[in-house]
C-alpha cells in the first residue's frame, strides 16, 4: 500500500470533471464483454467508508461467484477500515492483497489499471463524474452510487461516459434502490398501465433529523477536512437535497416517466448555521417542480420537501394522485387507492442487494443493462431545484442542463479551501 503522506497527498491530483477518451485496446474490449475464464466476476471498491464497504458486502451477498480484489481511497485509516471490515464479514473473498490497495486522490486510477470486471464507485458525489469516465475509459462494468454529480458539468460528462459505456456492451448499475425493489417495481407496473388513470399531480418527502458530522482537526488541510465531512459541503455533495433527496425525485421522475420541465421553490438555513460543523448546505427545502401533464390536462406538479432538522418529524414518502386514485409509496408500505385498490403484500428482497443481483446477472448475460442516463437526469432533477433555491428563480430544465457553473473544482489537491459562503436567495446567481 502506498504511503498517505502529505507531500505525496499534495502531489496527486484528479481532474474531477474532465472528460477523459474512451478509446478502448483489443484486449480491454475482450475483458469486458463476458465474465472470467473461472466464471468469477472480480470487484474494485473506489471510495472506502461506510457506503463503499457496505456496497461491497452487498456485492458479495448477491453473488456466491463474486470477489473483492481491489480497493482504492483517499485517505489510508479509511482504506484500512474497510479492509479489515470486508475480510471479517466476507471471508476469503473478501481479503484484499496489500499490492491492490491504493491510496491518494488518483487511487481511483490505480483501481480502474487492475483486471477487475466491475468498479463500485462510493466517493463524495462530486468526484462520481471523472471516476466514471475513468471506469468507462478502462472497459469496466460500474455500480455508482447516487447522485452521480453536483453540477451541470459534471452531469453533461456523465451522459457521455454512459453513452460510451452503452456502445462498449458495458452494464451499469445506480444505488437507486427503489428502481430494484419490488413493492416499488409492482406499484410502477400499475401506476404506467393505468389503475389510478392519468398522473395529475405528486408529493415527495424526506424529511428527518441530522445526520453524522466530522468535526475539523487542525493538523488537516481545509480540503481534507471537508472530504472527511464531505455531506456539508456542496461541492462534494450537491447539498442535501441531491445527496439524499434524489431518491424521491428519482421516483418523480420514474412515475411521470419524463424529466421536469421546470422548478421554483425556498429553501434555507435554520437549525444547522455552526460552518465550522456543518459547511454552508442548506438543512430544507420546498419545491415545486413542473411536468409535462396527460393531454386534456395541462401541466402536472410535483411538490418536493426534504429537511435535515432535528426534533422534527420524519417523513420518506412518495405519493401520486391519479384522475381515478392515489398511489402512496415508501418503503414498507406500497398500495392504491382508488376502483383498482390494491396494496403489496408478499416477501420484499433487501433492494440493495437486488440490484447489485441485476447487475450481476446483466453482466453475465450481456443484457446492457445501463441506468447511466436515467440517474443522470434524476440527479439533474435535484440540483436544479437546489438552484431555484439558492437563487429565488425559476429554473428550466433546458437552463438546467446547459449551466456553466461548477460547483467542483476541475482540479483537487490537499491544501486550502475557506468554506464557502452560505446561498443567498435573490443574491446567488448561476450561469
Amino acid at each position: 500500500m502506498r504511503p498517505n503522506t502529505p507531500d505525496l497527498a499534495r502531489r496527486e491530483t484528479i481532474l474531477a470533471a474532465a472528460a477523459a477518451p474512451f478509446a478502448l485496446s483489443a484486449a480491454a474490449a475482450a475483458m469486458f464483454t463476458t465474465a472470467r475464464r473461472d466464471d468469477t466476476l472480480t470487484v474494485g471498491v473506489i471510495g472506502c467508508g461506510g457506503r463503499g464497504t457496505g456496497a461491497a458486502l452487498n456485492a458479495l451477498e448477491a453473488g456466491p461467484d463474486v470477489k473483492i480484489v481491489a480497493l482504492g481511497d483517499a485517505f489510508a485509516d479509511r482504506l484500512e477500515g474497510c479492509r479489515r471490515g470486508l475480510a471479517e464479514a466476507g471471508g476469503d473473498r473478501a481479503k484484499v492483497a496489500e499490492a491492490n490497495c491504493f491510496v491518494g486522490l488518483d487511487a481511483y486510477q490505480a483501481v480502474c489499471a487492475t483486471d477487475c470486471d466491475l468498479v463500485i464507485l462510493a466517493t463524495p458525489p462530486g468526484f462520481r463524474p471523472g471516476h466514471f469516465a475513468e471506469a468507462v475509459r478502462t472497459g469496466k462494468h460500474v455500480f455508482m452510487e447516487k447522485p452521480v454529480a453536483v453540477d451541470s458539468p459534471g452531469i453533461r460528462l456523465v451522459i457521455d461516459s454512459a453513452k460510451a459505456a452503452k456502445d462498449r456492451k458495458l452494464c451499469v448499475v445506480a444505488g437507486t434502490q427503489r428502481r430494484h425493489e419490488r413493492s416499488y417495481l409492482q406499484a410502477m407496473e400499475r401506476l404506467h398501465r393505468g389503475d389510478i388513470g392519468p398522473l395529475v399531480a405528486a408529493r415527495c418527502y424526506w424529511n428527518q433529523g441530522g445526520l453524522w458530522n466530522v468535526d475539523p482537526q487542525d493538523g488537516r488541510s481545509d480540503v481534507e477536512n471537508q472530504m472527511r465531512n464531505w455531506l456539508y459541503h456542496s461541492w462534494l455533495s450537491g447539498d442535501h437535497i441531491v445527496e439524499q433527496h434524489v431518491h424521491q425525485l428519482d421516483v418523480m421522475n420514474w412515475g411521470f416517466r419524463s424529466h421536469p420541465k421546470l422548478v421554483r421553490g425556498v429553501g434555507g438555513r435554520q437549525a444547522r448555521t455552526d460552518e465550522r460543523k456543518f459547511g454552508h448546505i442548506f438543512d430544507h427545502f420546498g419545491l415545486e417542480y413542473v411536468y409535462p401533464g396527460p393531454e386534456g390536462f395541462g401541466d402536472a406538479f410535483a411538490l418536493s420537501m426534504c429537511r435535515q432538522q432535528d426534533g422534527t418529524p420524519n417523513r420518506v414518502e412518495e405519493v401520486f394522485t391519479g384522475t381515478q386514485g392515489i398511489a402512496q409509496l415508501a418503503p414498507g408500505s406500497v398500495r392504491l387507492s382508488g376502483p383498482k385498490a390494491w396494496q403489496f403484500s408478499g416477501p420484499d428482497p433487501n433492494p440493495y442487494v437486488e440490484e447489485h443481483k441485476n447487475l450481476q446477472l446483466a453482466i453475465r448475460t450481456g443484457s446492457g443493462l445501463n441506468e447511466g442516463v436515467q440517474v443522470a437526469e434524476s440527479t439533474l432533477t435535484a440540483i436544479m431545484g437546489r438552484m431555484a433555491a439558492y437563487t429565488g428563480q425559476d429554473v428550466t430544465w433546458e437552463q438546467a442542463m446547459a449551466s456553466e457553473e461548477r460547483l467542483m473544482p476541475e482540479r483537487i489537491e490537499f491544501g486550502p479551501r475557506p468554506v464557502a459562503p452560505v446561498a443567498v436567495p435573490g443574491r446567488t446567481k448561476f450561469s
